[in-house]
């Protein structure tokens, strides 16, 4: 089975099969801070997930991959993500 997604680039909404391999210099389609992992896109796992799950695995698997300035605010914003979800299970 091949997968779709829209290809974001042209905003023509053509579409195209996922690639596991990242492109280099694809900033908006692969960039390589959400490719870092044998190739794997982040996208297509947090895709799976809630918002709030997605976002803390996103900001994670970036985390100091896209600036090293920026490793400990990255890391901060998944706590944020983890206790959202956290008070949103808790509250029922």
């Amino acid at each position: 089975m091949t997968i779709y997604r829209q290809n974001r680039s042209t905003h023509l909404g053509e579409d195209r099969p996922l690639s596991n391999k990242s492109p280099s210099g694809d900033s908006v389609d692969h960039p390589a801070h959400y490719t870092a992992y044998s190739g794997l896109e982040v996208i297509q796992l947090v895709e799976q997930m809630n918002f709030n799950r997605g976002n803390a695995v996103k900001y994670i698997a970036r985390a100091g991959l896209k600036s090293k300035e920026t490793e400990i605010e990255d890391l901060k914003k998944a706590v944020w993500y983890v206790n959202r979800e956290i008070r949103r299970l808790e509250s029922g």
